[in-house]
């Protein structure tokens, strides 16, 4: 409603005038034409082409919505118009700069009247839908596009009621090369400066490369969240791994601990074996002596026996035989081996040994001999002989009775 400010060299409004209905819009622009200098420069918006307006703004670069004023074109607004040198070119021109800037505008457009007559459709349209210069003058319904991709119909008719552009949204083409598409269809009114209704402008904008790329982003992002959950994993396992690693070292350490006091032990062992071992080796050389000792003895003990030229018994507490003598050998013919071990009243030597069990366990009790037994025996070779057998007690030095000696001699029969 203020007076708009002049000498404007570059004036951006950019989707603002499509929210005005028509008389509001002639009103605002002639503003501007009054507001903008000589070769002064408006910039709008993508959906705003200012088709009713030539005699206001011409077209410099319509793909990037850029117009230029067009001085002195409106005759209520004269007086306001700085004197401009050259005059305006003619209309007819004008025209065709317009019509050749929709036809080489990079969106693909079709413009219908408010009958549904197609009135232009320029050259991205007819590459895209496969359409003639002969479709124009055709009614839209008649044409494919009107419903492929989608229905266009319904979308007009609405862009008619509200009076706006109305977006139709993202669909799928697939072209006659075999090549599928993604376009953005708008639809916008062409309302005169009256205010009446003379058609809309329909737009099909290319997105698919945006598609993909956004199509792309999002399975990046999707594979970007999985290497990220499995990095996650991964890290969680690693975390875990790594106790697992710490708690094995801790008992690996603690086990190594024992090992240590364990290898303490056996080498303090080992030492007192050795120690040990010196002792078991002292007294082996000691055992050996004494049995060397000892065997002296028993063969000395041995002699001595054999001189005496009797045979010699000697039995435990339980008459088990602990010595025989050779003098016993030559008289019964038993061998000291086979002798050895047994009991006294078992063998059969040709004694009878029966007779000699009361003499036998009295010497084993302790009681002193009275004298010999003589015993008629049969010797090894079978002859018939007197045997003195004597049985005393066998006393050690502590004076315990350990067993019995029995000597046996062979006499001459009277």
């Amino acid at each position: 409603q203020d007076a708009p400010i002049s000498r404007i060299d570059l004036l951006l409004c950019r989707n603002v005038l499509m929210y005005f209905n028509a008389e509001t819009q002639a009103r605002i622009l002639s503003r501007f034409n009054f507001s903008i200098a000589g070769e002064g420069v408006l910039f709008l918006g993508k959906s705003e082409m200012l088709l009713t307006h030539g005699s206001l703004f011409r077209p410099l670069d319509l793909r990037h919505r850029i117009f230029q004023k067009v001085p002195g074109a409106a005759p209520r607004n004269r007086l306001a118009f700085m004197a401009a040198s050259d005059p305006p070119p003619p209309e007819g021109s004008y025209a065709k700069v317009r019509d050749g800037a929709l036809d080489l505008a990079p969106v693909a457009q079709l413009v219908i009247d408010r009958s549904g007559t197609v009135v232009h459709v320029n050259q991205q349209a007819r590459a895209l839908f496969g359409l003639a210069p002969q479709d124009i003058g055709r009614p839209l319904q008649d044409l494919e596009v009107s419903y492929r991709p989608l229905e266009l119909r319904s979308g007009i008719e609405r862009a008619y009621a509200e009076r706006r552009s109305v977006a139709l949204g993202s669909v799928r083409w697939d072209t006659r090369r075999d090549d599928a598409r993604r376009l953005d269809v708008t639809v916008v009114p062409v309302v005169a400066e009256a205010g009446a209704i003379l058609g809309a402008s329909i737009t099909f904008d290319d997105v698919t490369r945006h598609v993909e790329l956004r199509d792309e982003l999002e399975r990046s992002k999707r594979e970007l969240e999985v290497a990220y959950e499995e990095l996650q994993s991964t890290v969680e396992e690693l975390e875990t791994t790594n106790e697992e690693l710490q708690s094995t070292n801790e008992e690996l350490e603690t086990t190594n601990e024992e090992l240590q006091s364990t290898n303490e032990e056996l080498e303090t062992m080992n030492e007192e074996l050795q120690s040990t071992n010196e002792e078991l080796e002292t007294m082996n050389d000691e055992l050996r002596d004494r049995s060397l000792e000892l065997n002296q003895l028993n063969a000395f003990l041995e002699a001595i026996l054999t001189s005496l030229g009797t045979g010699v018994v000697v039995v435990d507490r339980d008459q088990r035989i602990q010595i025989w003598n050779r003098g016993a050998e030559n008289l019964w013919g038993l061998r000291r081996e086979e002798a050895r071990g047994e009991r006294l009243l078992g063998p059969d030597i040709g004694l009878p040994l029966d007779r000699l069990e009361a003499p036998l366990r009295a010497a084993i009790a302790g009681t002193p001999p009275d004298g010999p037994v003589v015993l008629e025996a049969t010797n090894r070779r079978g002859r018939q002989i007197a045997c003195a057998v004597t049985c005393a007690p066998l006393t050690s030095a502590h004076g315990d009775v350990e067993g019995a000696v029995l000597l046996m001699d062979e006499r001459a029969r009277s």
